[in-house]
């Protein structure tokens, strides 16, 4: 049987934000996620919050043996390995990973919901995930990444930033 399409969001705006992506996505592999695929990295102007630095954001495409649950405590585990504090709403962090998307699930746990419930308000979200997967549909909304791309309305900055290291 064929596993769902996975996608996670990835950003960085302390430290070496590059370096923190790719050890982000290592860890996430040993934890049992399998990378498919990977959009360019992206600049992107920091969303709500305190004053800080530009973040560095990418999405990965997987899948995972992993239930959406067990994926995301997998996730939760690579930050705090990684030393994210979530001591500021929308602060500055070393990494933040967000399950975007499991196949076409929908949850609205306490702990979990899926889809990510601002995927759709995010264009730091959408450039590198209509890199990737433009024609994936959101399960909820009904429209391709694409669409929901070309209708947000979020006016931040979101500029393609080169690799400046290659993944070992």
């Amino acid at each position: 049987m064929a596993r769902p399409r996975v996608f996670l969001g990835l950003g960085s705006n302390l430290g070496d934000r590059e370096a923190a992506l790719q050890r982000a996505g290592r860890l996430l592999e040993e934890r049992g996620f399998t990378r498919r695929g990977e959009s360019a990295l992206y600049l992107t102007e920091p969303v709500g919050g305190p004053p800080q630095g530009w973040f560095l954001n990418e999405v990965l495409e997987g899948e995972s043996a992993l239930s959406p649950e067990e994926l995301l405590a997998a996730c939760l585990d690579v930050e705090r390995v990684m030393g994210r504090v979530r001591d500021v709403r929308h602060g500055p962090r070393t990494i933040d990973i967000d399950l975007l998307l499991y196949g076409q699930e929908q949850r609205r746990g306490p702990g979990l919901v899926l889809p990510h419930p601002r995927l759709h308000e995010r264009r730091f979200v959408l450039a590198p995930l209509a890199e990737i997967a433009p024609t994936v549909v959101h399960p909820v909304l009904g429209k391709t990444v694409l669409e929901l791309a070309r209708l947000c309305t979020d006016p931040s900055e979101v500029r393609l930033q080169p690799r400046l290291e290659t993944r070992a």
